[in-house]
């Protein structure tokens, strides 16, 4: 879309009297995709703005955390649209491989096979018709939801393009030498049967058992203690402090393995601790990464003891068992010999597990592809050094340089059939040779590929710039790159975010892949909790999409949307954006019933009432509030702004306000309704990117333009008069001081009460006509004998309650409450006038007591004044 013109048809005011979001929102949404408003134009002469979609799961559904973010990035793109920026939301999916691939498994399980009697292209292709299939479900929720992307422009990360750029990087990062293959100790899944990284590894406390094991004999002995006594039969050395002399005697020597016909050496080595246990660790440089490097330093040799299943494979009475049926056998039979010192249970430790699956993740020696991230990292980390790149909330850069100024080189390969094929080729002579894009497959006798996948956040970590055509130069990469936000939960800033940095400034010659990463907090329930599928609090929004309209749903996020804060959510919050939706609905019908208008250009501020110029002060106020907060990603705050002035300021008390203008008819009512008018059609802009289908719906109705979505973002005129707004703020806190007053005296809403308004030589003389209709006050009229008199802003109201109220009943009322009140008072004086107990008391307690003193007094002068008011008996 290259041009916002509208298509102006002439205002109507037919609107039914209620919304009902379900018949509006599907075909609004279909026409906006069929008119092309959210397709980007690369050859436009626009400024650009982009965001490309963190990329949900083939395999996923919506869940509230990507309602959440959807909700914000629509809010974003769907302004800088409306401001004239040439807009790309890009959308797509990840292959999610590991997910993926489980589904599919379990999918030929139930069908009594397996992948390996598929063999391996036919599995593959079994994928991808699941995928055309059943995947992709979530692209048609954020439709649902409202979400503006260029559909266009959908990608996938393993399309033909994006499958090109993975191959591309891996090329140059391997002649760079920023790829290589080695044997190191990874996390292993034994459930999904592959490496994963270190940010996949979920840590939680597990109960399990520490074990105190006597290896060596007589004075030539040791003790240890371990939480994975299967690994033992793997251990090639106990290792020691170099200064600890407990051991110094036994360093360099050899002691007796427990159940084995093995001997290991005794080995001083610093990365132990001489305080912790016994000073004595055991060394299985196989199974676990501390004892890895301790291997390498005294050239230890590596002995792997379980296969990828966890099962045992040395030779002996314990081969063939599962590790965790090993570890009591094992015990058992270390006990049986006398060699058991002490045994804790339950023990409280620390234990990684697969975030996928819940398996508890084993440590394992592994040849496997890895990037050498040390220059990667430090380029990422000094883009947002230099501010290159911002951090948003910046008190989360720390975490996001405790990330890349600490990380481990990152091991790539998964053992699985889904996904990127790592494009290496293995010839019969040793050659190992690299296939880029454009390069020619090794052909002939013995020539084989790697077997392995790349890991998913791999292809990835390319998407800012490979959905936009690179390695090609495409107009769309010349146009969009650098994308301006990166919209995502501060929980991925470690998965995605730095994956991205570090590809972004390496592929595209150091131009970062984004301006802003804006961080989230995550969705939690109204109590705070994390919500999850296990859980009861689970909520799938297409629920509350379904019972309240997408456009509540959304305001709800958006309202509660702190930067880098997590947002607590309940079903009664989105109930009440729904009433939201309907209050806008139902007093722009009424306003459009009555008059408002947006014909020919605003009258003079000389023409205008001071009810007019107040409002259309609070409206630019309202635009230039708005503004600052999208700029720093104020979600919550800007929300909150606009259902302050829609609800409390237009339709609270501007619309009340006017009401008999606009009953009188003449002039007034004219000009009054030409600014009801502007402000409704200002209102329906700002409120749009949050709520999108029942502010077009609106718009469109009053004003006769083809679409918001194409509509222009109102500016800050300037215009600004404190004058009307004091003037205004005077009727403000009369309404309010009588409201608060019938209320006390227990007077219904619509309860017509006799008054005489004593307004001379203020402001408020011109709006007696409007405070009478709004507090349902009569003129006094004969016999007229005031019961109650209230003094405010300089004016006052003298108020007849005869015969409204039981005034008895009131009066004893009243004096119970008086009562209570004093008591209070002469309880907190007592507390105060008492030096033993302030000398001794907290200074916040007494803060507390001098609070309730004041609270006191203010409600003895209240129940006096309303007592006072009660006609006499």
């Amino acid at each position: 879309m290259t041009e916002n013109t509208q298509q102006q048809t002439a205002p109507t005011t037919e609107l039914p009297t209620t919304y009902a979001p379900a018949e509006v929102e599907g075909p609004l949404y279909q026409r906006w995709v069929e008119r092309g408003y959210f397709e980007a134009d690369a050859k436009s002469e626009k400024p650009p703005y982009t965001i490309v979609i963190p990329p949900p799961n083939v395999t996923g559904a919506l869940h509230l955390g990507h309602a959440f973010q959807v909700t914000l990035m629509d809010a974003l793109t769907r302004r800088k649209r409306m401001q004239g920026f040439e807009t790309l939301w890009l959308p797509g999916m990840d292959h999610a491989g590991i997910a993926t691939q489980n589904k599919v498994e379990q999918q030929l399980a139930e069908e009594g096979k397996s992948r390996h009697d598929l063999g391996r292209d036919q599995f593959v292709e079994r994928v991808w018709q699941w995928k055309d299939e059943y995947g992709g479900r979530i692209l048609g929720q954020l439709r649902r939801l409202g979400a503006g992307l260029d559909w266009s422009r959908e990608r996938f990360t393993m399309d033909e393009g994006l499958s090109k750029a993975v191959q591309k990087i891996f090329k140059d990062l391997y002649e760079d030498g920023l790829i290589y293959r080695a044997e190191r100790i990874i996390n292993w899944c034994p459930r999904c049967l592959t490496a994963i990284s270190d940010i996949e590894v979920e840590y939680q406390d597990d109960a399990g058992e520490l074990v105190s094991i006597r290896y060596g004999e007589g004075e030539d002995s040791l003790v240890v203690a371990t939480t994975r006594a299967e690994t033992m039969l793997g251990d090639t050395a106990v290792a020691v402090h170099p200064d600890d002399e407990r051991y110094k005697h036994l360093v360099g020597k050899r002691i007796k393995l427990p159940l084995t016909d093995r001997t290991i050496p005794v080995v001083a080595d610093t990365h132990v601790d001489p305080e912790f246990g016994t000073g004595a660790v055991k060394v299985t440089p196989a199974h676990d990464p501390n004892d890895f490097e301790i291997g390498r330093r005294h050239d230890l040799p590596s002995l792997t003891v379980m296969d990828e299943h966890g099962v045992i494979t040395v030779h002996g009475p314990f081969l063939g068992l599962d590790r965790f049926e090993a570890r009591s056998t094992i015990v058992g039979a270390l006990k049986e010999q006398g060699r058991i010192v002490a045994e804790k249970r339950p023990y409280m430790h620390s234990v990684g597990h697969c975030s996928r699956c819940k398996t508890t993740v084993e440590p394992r020696l592994s040849m496997q592809w890895w990037v050498k991230v040390g220059p990667l990292a430090q380029a990422a980390g000094d883009a947002v050094r230099d501010g290159s790149v911002e951090i948003h909330p910046k008190e989360l850069s720390k975490r996001y340089f405790d990330w890349v100024d600490n990380m481990h080189d990152w091991c790539i390969s998964r053992q699985l059939w889904w996904g990127h094929r790592i494009p290496i080729w293995y010839g019969p002579e040793g050659q190992v040779v690299c296939v880029g894009p454009d390069d020619e497959i090794p052909t002939g006798e013995g020539w084989t590929q790697d077997p392995d996948v790349l890991d998913t956040w791999f292809s990835s970590g390319l998407w800012p710039f490979s959905t936009l055509g690179w390695p090609e130069k495409t107009p769309d990469l010349a146009k969009f790159y650098s994308t301006d936000v990166l919209l995502t939960g501060h929980d991925i800033i470690f998965f995605w975010v730095a994956r991205m940095m570090m590809f972004g400034l390496y592929a595209m010659d150091g131009e970062v892949p984004f301006k802003t990463v804006a961080l989230t907090g995550l969705v939690r329930d109204e109590f705070g909790k994390k919500m999850s599928k296990s859980n009861p609090n689970a909520v799938d929004p297409l629920d509350w999409m379904d019972a309240y309209g997408s456009d509540a749903v959304r305001f709800t996020l958006a309202k509660g949307a702190n930067p880098g804060a997590d947002v607590p959510i309940g079903e009664d919050w989105v109930q009440a954006s729904r009433n939201f939706a309907n209050k806008i609905w139902n007093a722009t019908r009424f306003a459009m019933m009555n008059g408002a208008n947006i014909e020919g250009p605003l009258p003079d501020a000389s023409e205008m009432s001071a009810t007019d110029r107040w409002i259309l002060s609070r409206l630019n106020e309202t635009v230039a509030q708005v503004d600052a907060y999208y700029e720093d990603f104020q979600f919550a705050k800007l929300s909150e702004s606009l259902y302050h002035f829609a609800w409390d300021e237009v339709f609270a008390w501007y619309v009340e306000l006017s009401k008999t203008t606009f009953f009188a008819g003449g002039e007034g009512a004219k000009v009054s309704g030409r600014v009801l008018g502007e402000v409704l059609d200002v209102m329906l802009r700002l409120l749009h990117p949050i709520v999108p289908f029942v502010t077009d719906t609106l718009w469109t109705t009053l004003t006769g333009g083809e679409s918001l979505v194409i509509a222009d973002w109102p500016k800050d005129s300037g215009f600004r008069d404190e004058a009307a707004e004091k003037e205004i703020e005077l009727v403000q806190r009369v309404v309010t001081e009588v409201r608060r007053f019938r209320k006390e005296q227990g007077l219904q809403d619509a309860q017509k009460v006799p008054a005489r308004l004593t307004l001379d030589g203020t402001p408020l003389v011109a709006h007696e006509a409007a405070i009478r209709q709004i507090l349902r006050l009569q003129p006094e009229g004969e016999g007229f004998s005031a019961t109650a008199s209230l003094p405010v802003a300089g004016a006052t109201v003298a108020l007849d309650l005869s015969g409204t109220i039981d005034v008895a009943a009131e009066r004893k009322r009243l004096a119970k409450d008086l009562a209570a009140a004093e008591k209070e008072k002469a309880q907190a004086e007592a507390k105060l006038g008492n030096e033993a107990f302030l000398a001794k008391a907290p200074d916040n307690v007494v803060d507390k007591i001098k609070g309730r003193l004041a609270k006191a007094d203010e409600d003895i002068a209240r129940i006096q004044t309303q007592l006072a008011a009660l006609p006499q008996a």
